[in-house]
């Protein structure tokens, strides 16, 4: 028996016979709930919404532990502060925009 590994960024192209046959299935949109007012209210326009550089220092053993699992630790960085930032809810902020108070940025 011969295994293939599949590739989700590559993914095989259909042949002619297998696109005439998914497109002559109607798709079943009745397991999908309708979006509400609400769903719409909490929209945003863009994603991913825009990136600022900064510099951070992180315990020795964390940043290890980051780039342990390959490249893009960056991006886990802020994966994992962007669910620590949902999980806690919409908060008001104090202030819309940052100040700078003395030559540092208000926290």
């Amino acid at each position: 028996m011969k295994r293939y590994r599949l590739d989700p960024k590559k993914p095989r192209q259909l042949t002619p016979a297998e696109a005439r046959r998914l497109d002559a299935i109607p798709i079943d949109y009745s397991d999908i709930p309708p979006l509400g007012d609400e769903f719409f209210k909490k929209a945003t326009l863009a994603w991913p919404p825009t990136k600022q550089q900064l510099t951070i220092r992180l315990d020795t053993d964390v940043l290890r532990w980051l780039k342990a699992h390959g490249r893009g630790y960056q991006t886990r960085i802020n994966r994992i502060l962007r669910a620590a930032m949902e999980s806690q809810g919409l908060r008001q902020s104090r202030s819309p925009a940052l100040k700078k108070t003395r030559g540092h940025t208000a926290h």
